[in-house]
Order: C-alpha cells, then structure tokens, then sequence
C-alpha cells in the first residue's frame, strides 16, 4: 500500500521525532510530508509509534492511503519524483 504522510508539529524535539521514525518507513519529499510504501503490518507500526510521539491537542498527522490508479494520476510541478520502494539494487 502507498500512504502519503503530512504533519504539522509546532515542537521541534517532537517533528524531529516524528520526521525520524518516518524515515524507517518512507522518503520524505517535502519537510513535512513522507511517501510511504509499506504493508498493512508496517502501517499500523508506523502510525502506533507516532501516536506514541505527539501530543494529540497540539499536534497533527495525517494519512492518506492511494491505491494504484491514483498513484498513476499523481502530478508534480517543479523538483521530485514519487518514490517508490526498488525491487533491487545495482552494486
């Protein structure tokens, strides 16, 4: 599954946290937001740990999960490209 992340965090200790354990899920494309392709098992992992890392009356997260004809459909202007998990790599 593909889950685009967002966050509004206003604390820096808590984004610096939530931006790190999003890093062990996806690639960040903008400072804030974080293109994710992981399993169903990985998504619930992600989103417990960051429950864990935010203050819920002050903090926002949000998911968004895009299935495979609206991944197709997405458009960048400028710099980037999605980014999607390799099959393999070339050493």
């Amino acid at each position: 599954m593909f889950v685009l992340v967002c966050y509004d965090i206003p604390d820096d200790r808590r984004r610096a946290k939530v931006g790190e354990t999003l890093e062990a899920f996806g690639y960040r494309v903008q400072k804030s937001v974080f293109e994710c392709e992981i399993t169903p098992q990985q998504r619930q992992e992600m989103q417990k740990r960051l429950q864990n890392a935010i203050e819920p009356s002050q903090d926002s997260i949000r998911y968004y999960v895009l299935c495979q004809n609206c991944l197709s459909a997405v458009e960048i202007a400028g710099l980037g490209a999605v980014q999607r998990n390799r099959l393999y790599y070339v050493v």
